[in-house]
């Protein structure tokens, strides 16, 4: 049982997020004509969900069905598979296209959430996913959060680099305090990776590659723990978002090409190219962005030698509802 946390070297803890869903959502929208689309599409791995195994209760469906219209609601996990094979979510996000408020939104959960897996007890709910896989890792949120999730994607964190120099890097602002810790992460990776990534040297906005913004997006012991990790994590994935959009269309198969065979996903060709539609008519330019549990209504507490994020688990999963579904702002 995975009851603590599992040391693994530095180089194998590089904190990873799932862009997959963005990436397909906006890409494959604009480039929906060419005829080779379905011929890239089969490159994903897909993956059959059990709507029966997933955790939506009657009740939840039916007070969510209101919204069946407007709310599409898709869980993404950012998976570490460490040296024993067990791949742990250590990111976990719920994209939301919210056609109602005409919004993308990314929800975060904290990994170290202390919650009920089915099965398992009360644990950190990023080992739902060792447990179980997508299937369990989607139950458990939607048991905890009373949410009705029903699709997801999934990208491991040996993509992101490639992911990221593929669209030519992106551009970070980097603070005073996180320069004291990204060249540490960067070397690590250069090490880990045999890349030879520079250091980045000066704080403002940085153009970063990939390893760069990995290492950004690893940056743990700064002031907010992993709680202003989270934000870094979106941080870069809203930068993935804008600079794809500003991509030609011509480098869009070639993207494509690329990033489908690292996704894995419940989703069918049908449906992506349906959700890039919807998000492609909404005409965003930014993507919304919070975290559960809010901060002042969690604590970190040691239970049984083990760090783990308690909260009360109705409060955040109404929080996280009315932001969802009602458009509720905590900020």
């Amino acid at each position: 049982k995975i009851g603590e946390e599992i040391k693994m070297s530095k180089g194998k803890k590089i904190v990873i997020w799932s862009i997959g869903v963005l990436f397909t959502i906006v890409v494959t929208s604009i480039v929906g004509e060419y005829f080779y689309l379905n011929n890239l599409f089969n490159k994903m791995v897909n993956v059959e969900i059990s709507k029966t195994s997933i955790g939506i209760t009657e009740e939840v469906e039916e007070t969510l069905s209101k919204y069946s219209d407007t709310i599409i609601n898709i869980a993404l996990f950012g998976v570490d598979s460490g040296f024993d094979g067990i791949g742990r979510s250590d990111s976990i996000m719920i994209a939301t296209i919210d056609t109602h408020n005409n919004k993308l939104k990314l929800t975060s959960i904290m990994r170290d959430s202390y919650v009920d897996i089915e099965g398992y007890g009360n644990d950190k709910i990023n080992h739902a996913y060792a447990f179980g896989g997508p299937e369990l890792a989607i139950s458990t949120i939607n048991r905890n959060f009373n949410l009705n999730i029903q699709d997801f994607i999934s990208v491991n964190y040996g993509s992101f680099p490639r992911i990221i120099d593929k669209i030519g890097g992106i551009d970070i602002e980097v603070d005073e305090e996180e320069l004291q810790y990204i060249n540490e992460y960067i070397e690590d990776m250069n090490n880990f990776n045999v890349t030879n990534s520079p250091e980045i040297l000066s704080t403002g906005v940085q153009h970063m590659d990939g390893t760069q913004a990995i290492a950004y997006c690893r940056i743990r012991y700064a002031t907010g723990g992993d709680y202003n990790r989270t934000e870094r994590h979106r941080e870069v994935l809203s930068a993935i978002f804008n600079k794809v959009t500003q991509m030609s269309i011509n480098q869009y198969p070639a993207l494509l090409n690329e990033i489908l065979p690292m996704i894995e996903t419940s989703l069918k060709s049908d449906d992506i190219l349906e959700l890039g539609n919807e998000v492609i008519k909404m005409n965003i330019s930014s993507i919304e962005q919070e975290r559960f549990p809010l901060d002042g209504y969690c604590q970190g507490q040691m239970i049984g030698g083990i760090y783990y994020l308690v909260f009360d688990r109705q409060t955040a999963a109404n929080q996280m509802r009315n932001y969802i579904f009602e458009d509720t702002k905590f900020w």
